[in-house]
């Protein structure tokens, strides 16, 4: 019989079930936060398994928060160097920016360029290490989005609008693909600093999905997940015993309130912490990887340590069953260069290089790679137009993202942008397009991927997207 049915309380344990509201419903209020008997939009749904699974089954999504600069990374422009200190032709629109300063002398790139591997790819001497892995990538030249600032480039490129309160794309994830494992979370998200990202944990919320199949946040640092470990004096045997009796209490206080779903999410978010304990504490142990393999990654040197250790443990979560990992580089938009471009860039460059290009040959030697799908973008890129004279506005008409492994084609590039690398001009691919491609990557088919939200079937890509049949290998 649950706490609210009891009309006569016969015991003490009875009557403070059911008195003023029951104080052990106050006591899980408090633990959870909100209210326990706000609605929920939905019921919690069963997960759509594709019958097909793709030849990607998990994802690792390395985002540079801020927007980086493809002029100077990935999409080499002469005419940039040769029009610099000029504003831009009469020819070209005139954009939309963040900051307006649409009539400023168009500023040089300072790269040298190399054409890289067998496909020629062009890298620049920002990212050295990128130059070893440019067979494996397939770069995306003709990337456009709505975002024209921070907010709302980073809500759109996680959940389709410039708006919040829309699932991002890993809540997408998990509700296609359901997880593997039920000892770790279906999506993980890392930041690499103590900052937040902006929008915070909307970037890898679940919108109007229930909670469950949100994004959970590894702390920054060498403990990744605190409180893994008993508490001094309390034996296995005795955490299980008090984690099964709280876990009743809780199933108990869940009857006839399914329609909770923040409250069902929370209730597995505790018993999926009690699972953990377990296996958690030997995902996280980077010390058990070889030396060899910790200085691939970087670990061993102070520039790339942190994005290393972050990369190494996408790898060793993926391996482990978990679906979407986020990696978040230059957590507060660290990567925006309104002005100090070279300096700006040239660390944070430094930072992510090795680790991505350690984990793309990881995942390689591993047999990973096939069936981990790894994209690289920020939210935008950057204009030609100067700043302050030394750095470069908001561009999110034409930029540059890449992906690799999970049956993408690699060493090509798709779609390319105007002479100045201002707007995208061939096969432009929205961010609905781009989460409608990474989706079927993943073995689904955006269209039916579907979400019932008051009465309005909901999608990924918001009825806009197309996948870009091009990009797979076969």
């Amino acid at each position: 019989m649950s706490c609210h049915q009891v009309d006569h309380p016969g015991s003490r344990r009875e009557f403070l079930c059911s008195a003023g509201g029951g104080f052990g419903a106050l006591a899980f209020a408090a633990l959870n936060g909100k209210s326990l008997f706000a609605a929920a939009p939905e019921n919690p749904v069963a997960k759509k398994i594709p019958s097909q699974i793709g030849n990607a089954k998990n994802i690792i999504w390395l985002f540079m928060e801020g927007g980086p600069s493809h002029l100077d990374l990935f999409d080499r422009k002469p005419a940039v160097n040769k029009l610099a200190g000029q504003t831009l032709p009469e020819s070209f629109e005139r954009p939309v920016t963040a900051m307006g300063e649409v009539n400023s002398p168009i500023l040089e790139s300072k790269r040298k360029w190399e054409q890289c591997g067998e496909s020629g790819l062009w890298i620049s001497d920002w990212l050295p290490h990128h130059h070893g892995i440019a067979d494996e990538l397939c770069v995306i030249h003709s990337c456009v989005s709505d975002g024209i600032n921070h907010a709302g480039g980073v809500c759109q490129m996680n959940t389709g609008a410039v708006f919040g309160g829309r699932p991002s794309l890993g809540a997408w994830v998990s509700y296609g693909l359901g997880t593997p494992t039920e000892s770790l979370p279906t999506f993980v998200v890392m930041k690499d600093s103590n900052s937040m990202v902006v929008n915070g944990a909307r970037a890898w919320g679940s919108g109007f999905m229930p909670s469950s199949h949100q994004g959970v946040l590894f702390e920054t640092g060498a403990e990744p997940l605190r409180n893994l470990n008993n508490p001094k004096g309390i034996s296995n045997t005795q955490q299980q015993r008090k984690l099964e009796f709280i876990n009743r209490l809780n199933r108990r206080h869940y009857t006839n309130r399914e329609s909770n779903s923040e409250l069902e999410a929370r209730i597995r978010s505790y018993e999926l912490a009690a699972r953990m304990q377990a296996d958690a504490p030997s995902a996280i142990d980077l010390d058990q990887e070889p030396k060899h393999i910790q200085e691939l990654y970087g670990i061993d040197q102070k520039e790339t340590a942190v994005y290393g250790r972050q990369c190494l443990l996408a790898r060793r979560l993926v391996e482990r069953g978990v679906r979407f990992v986020q990696l978040y580089s230059g957590a507060g938009s660290k990567w925006d260069s309104h002005s100090n471009i070279e300096t700006n860039h040239a660390r944070l460059c430094r930072g992510v290089d090795q680790p991505i290009a350690g984990l793309i040959a990881d995942l390689k030697q591993r047999g990973l790679l096939d069936e981990t799908l790894v994209v690289w973008g920020g939210e935008f890129g950057r204009t030609p137009m100067s700043e302050k004279g030394t750095g470069r506005d908001h561009n999110p008409t034409g930029f540059t993202m890449w992906m690799a492994g999970g049956g993408v084609k690699a060493g090509q590039t798709i779609g390319a942008t105007d002479d100045l690398g201002l707007y995208a001009v061939e096969d432009k691919l929205h961010v609905h397009d781009i989460h409608a491609t990474i989706m079927g990557l993943l073995g689904m088919d955006h269209t039916k991927v579907v979400y019932m939200h008051k009465g309005r079937p909901e999608r990924v890509d918001l009825n806009e997207g197309h996948f870009f049949k091009r990009i797979r290998s076969t």
